[in-house]
């Protein structure tokens, strides 16, 4: 057996081509961990912003660096110390940290769940992430009670797409922002209120707000303050400078993701029952995943992409 693999590395930051397809040396498994044979990762924005250097005071690395962030596949070894798993099995999750976009992975076990029957890799690799970041962003400012009204920015997303059904499952009444290819997809998640942002300002929409989840940032973000309640609040996924940016008198938190093994096997069970949807609205393969990369940044996504490592 061969002891490289290919993966996708960042040398230097930069665009499109700062992230290659490259040979790397094969890892084994430490303490605590397992070693993964990756069947599919999930392509997120984080993706390409770490390529571009756009996020290294928050989450510093050191180059090169193998990006992606969250995969599926099956246990290949098992490292010392790790007992949640067996070779063979096939588990799900975020690293927490940079270097899903490779053959084999090694990842912390507490970091995965087991990969419920009834969804294959491509399926299970779009979850990790964006499911555990919707509910804990979604609850992150404080308990949600029925009948509050709460406005999801970028609800087509991957983050939004589940952000809208949790909001919904808890009897808020949700008002989502998002382009007018997918104002049916979002509404079949439960939003009542949806809005076509090219062609509709939300302020017209929304108003006497108590939560914005804000997935896109920039100008949304900062029209935003008008629409809440006084006591109302706003968590951002994409505003790293919130604080800087938020009135006096109001309440901006920043939204950072961390893993919860327990919450997403919940939510992964969830999924795989159909209480749940999850759209995959594109696969590619292994060799694609730079120009995915590339796309996510181009412009907003619909649901979410994954890479199969078999293509």
């Amino acid at each position: 057996m061969t002891n490289t693999q290919r993966a996708i590395l960042v040398r230097t930051y930069g665009g499109a081509a700062a992230a290659e397809v490259a040979e790397i040396a094969k890892p084994t498994a430490g303490d605590g961990q397992v070693l993964v044979r990756v069947g599919a990762a999930g392509v997120n924005g984080i993706d390409w912003k770490f390529r571009e250097g756009l996020v290294q005071k928050a989450f510093p690395v050191q180059l090169p660096a193998v990006l992606g962030i969250e995969l599926a596949g099956t246990v290949e070894a098992v490292g010392p110390g790790a007992s949640r798993f067996k070779v063979g099995d096939r588990v799900m999750g975020p690293l927490g940290r940079l270097g899903a976009y490779a053959e084999f992975v090694a990842v912390a076990e507490a970091n995965l769940v087991h990969t419920p029957k009834g969804l294959d890799d491509m399926q299970a690799a779009g979850i990790p992430v964006a499911a555990v970041a919707a509910w804990l962003s979604l609850h992150q400012a404080g308990p949600i009670a029925a009948g509050q009204r709460i406005l999801i920015h970028g609800a087509a997303g991957g983050l939004g797409g589940y952000a809208v059904q949790y909001a919904k499952q808890a009897g808020a009444e949700v008002f989502a922002t998002s382009s007018a290819a997918h104002l049916d997809y979002v509404r079949s998640l439960g939003a009542r209120h949806v809005i076509d942002y090219r062609s509709q300002r939300f302020e017209a929409v929304a108003q006497d707000i108590d939560l914005v989840l804000d997935y896109v940032g920039g100008e949304v973000l900062d029209r935003s303050w008008d629409v809440m309640t006084p006591n109302g609040a706003t968590v951002s996924a994409a505003a790293p400078d919130i604080a800087a940016r938020t009135p006096a008198g109001r309440r901006g938190l920043w939204f950072a993701n961390k893993a919860d093994a327990t919450l997403l096997a919940r939510l992964a069970d969830e999924i795989a029952q159909g209480s749940l949807a999850s759209r995959v609205s594109e696969v590619v393969g292994f060799n694609d995943i730079p120009a995915a990369i590339e796309r996510n940044r181009a412009g907003p996504r619909f649901g979410k992409v994954v890479a199969d490592f078999a293509r």
